[in-house]
This record gives C-alpha cells, structure tokens and sequence, in this order.
C-alpha cells in the first residue's frame, strides 16, 4: 500500500475536480488522472484499476445531471449501457493476452481523425440529424464494441461514443455527449469490476478521486447545457489533439518505432 503525502493526495483530488470537468463535456478525463496517479507512484495496473473506480463517479454525475435535464432517457438506454458493460467487462478481461502495441500506434492517429472531423464538419449543433444506423443495430454493434475497447485499452472511449452517436446515430452534439456519459458509466462499471475482482484498486484514493470528480463533472455538464455545441465542439477537438499528443510523446509507442522517431 502506498503511503503518500498530504500534497499528493491534494494534487489527486485537483487532478479528478478537472479530469471531471472536461470528461463531462468531452470525454479526455483519463488525460488528466492516469499521468497524476503514475506520477503519485502507482503502478500501470493499479492506475488503471483505481482509475475506473474514480471514473465512474465523474461519468455517473454527468449521467445523473444530464437525465435531469430531459437530455437522455436512462430507462430506455437501459439495455445499451448493459451492452456496453458487458464489453467492457469482457475487454478488461483479455486486456493481458490481446497485443495492446496496435491499439497504441493506431489511437493517436484515430484521435486525430476525429478532431479533423469535428473541427471541419459543418452545421453541427445541437439539432438531430439523420441516422445512418438504427437504434437496434447501433446498440447491438457499436456500442459493446466501444464498451470493449474501454476495458481493454480506454484513452479515448468519449470521443469514440460522441463520434459515433454523431455520425451514425445522428444526434446532435449535446444530445450524444449526454448518451456518451450514459454508455461511458456502465463501461466504467464492468472494468473496474474486473479489475477490483483481482485486487488492483486503490480503494481509499479511488473513493476520495471519485468524490472529487463527482462536483467537477455536475459543473461540467451544466456547463454543457447552457451552452451546448459552442462549448463542446472546440473542446472535444481540443482533448483528441492533447491526448494524441500525449500518446505519440510516449518513447515506448510503437508508431515512433515504426516511423524512426
């Protein structure tokens, strides 16, 4: 067990009040906590475990906040956020025998491509557009995919949910950020599942984390409703660029490897 000092339990607690924040708005909170618990001394397996227990409480207020608000119907996303349990359960579970070298020398470059995306596409709002993908096969296909790919990898699920919602379900902006935290909370739920199941979360930090991405997620979702595609486009484009960025920094990626940086 780690004994750390008062500032770095302040530092953690800022660290989720903000990762919160813009999770609420534009996914990218793990941007935020997973450098902040490595740096407070936390091994790889223990940040991600203790991660998810943090996460859910930012994702969960969101969620909460944003149903109250009429922008998502919980009750009937019920079975999609049980889809996207289950794959994330599933994902965490073959998160140690799947080659994760893929996922990280492609991730920058998909972040990349959807912050192009939501930064030239035009007449985006908050008005639905056509679907491209009915409710029963989105839910059934995309969304246990994405529910997957957060418990096996993670960095980036909100942005895949918001450009999925957006490009294929045809909601509009706000309308698909609130879906996401919806989808992004049960995701949360079946990874941390697994990973408390195996005794790698720290469940003090995680809790205290939680409490602070609790607040720092309801004001980013109220943020979110009084201003709407304004404020969430220009920072969703933002957090793909940063945590790209952030990916492609990383000596260890396998795309610097391949391209001899």
């Amino acid at each position: 067990m780690l004994d750390l000092a008062t500032h770095t339990v302040v530092m953690l607690a800022f660290a989720a009040f903000a990762a919160g924040f813009i999770d609420s708005i534009a996914g990218g909170g793990a941007l935020i906590t997973i450098p902040a618990l490595l740096l407070a001394g936390f091994s790889p397996l223990e940040t991600l475990g203790t991660n998810k227990l943090q996460g859910m409480f930012g994702s969960g207020s969101a969620t909460i906040h944003y149903a109250a608000n009429g922008h998502v119907d919980v009750r009937r996303q019920l079975p999609s956020a049980a889809l996207a349990l289950a794959g994330s359960a599933a994902g965490a579970s073959l998160a140690t025998i799947v080659p994760g070298d893929v996922l990280r020398a492609l991730l920058p470059l998909l972040l990349i491509a959807i912050a192009l995306y939501f930064a030239v596409k035009p007449n985006m709002g908050d008005v639905d557009s056509a679907e491209r993908l009915s409710p029963f096969l989105f839910g059934l296909t995309v969304v246990p995919a994405i529910g997957f790919y957060d418990g096996l990898f993670g960095p980036g699920t909100g942005s895949f949910l918001m450009l999925a919602f957006v490009a294929l379900a045809g909601y509009g902006v706000l309308k698909a950020t609130a879906h996401t935290k919806l989808l992004n909370f049960a995701s949360n739920i079946g990874g941390f599942a697994v990973f408390a199941a195996v005794g790698v979360v720290y469940w003090k930090i995680g809790l205290m984390m939680g409490v602070a991405q609790f607040f720092g997620a309801r004001l980013g979702a109220s943020l979110a409703i009084r201003i709407g595609a304004r404020l969430i486009k220009p920072l969703l484009v933002v957090v793909c660029v940063a945590l790209a960025v952030k990916l492609l920094a990383d000596p260890a990626n396998p795309l610097r490897l391949l391209i001899g940086v």
